[in-house]
């Protein structure tokens, strides 16, 4: 398996697996040209945001997206992982956990990375074991935000 940032080259693909994402995890249909114009502006401005890809024998089988949150407490930012998905045929083979270590490697090298942080629909217990099982935990916090 090998990590990379993401290109251009995978933005269909990565709109592909945010709609199906959203599909899996909150039974929400998004519109595809909508999600195609965000994740086309983060690939274009990386202060949006960056992606990563898992690739295995030349196919993406799986992507994480990190966005940026200024924390005047820490004097750094905290970076949120979202997008998160893995095809369904690799799941359960370490393939988010080689994402999820390239970012933390990536994030050990910026010294004005605080920590990361990431939200899981409170229902899906399978990824809430997999984010445990990497050491993330609750931080205390309830996410609270205007309704979709």
């Amino acid at each position: 398996m090998f990590i990379r940032p993401a290109e251009l080259a995978d933005l269909p693909l990565i709109v592909e697996y945010n709609c199906r994402l959203a599909r899996e995890t909150e039974s929400k249909e998004l519109d595809p040209l909508i999600v195609r114009e965000g994740v086309a502006a983060v690939l274009a401005d990386a202060s949006k945001g960056r992606y990563w890809v898992a690739e295995l024998n030349g196919e993406t089988i799986g992507q994480v997206m990190v966005t940026y949150e200024w924390t005047d407490w820490r004097n750094g930012v905290f970076w949120w992982l979202q997008s998160v998905y893995v095809r369904a045929d690799q799941r359960g083979r370490g393939v988010f956990t080689a994402l999820f270590r390239e970012v933390q490697r990536m994030a050990a090298a910026e010294p004005q990375v605080r920590g990361l942080r990431l939200y899981v629909e409170e229902h899906n217990q399978r990824a809430r074991a997999v984010y445990r099982r990497l050491g993330l935990e609750s931080p205390g916090y309830l996410v609270l935000g205007t309704p979709d």
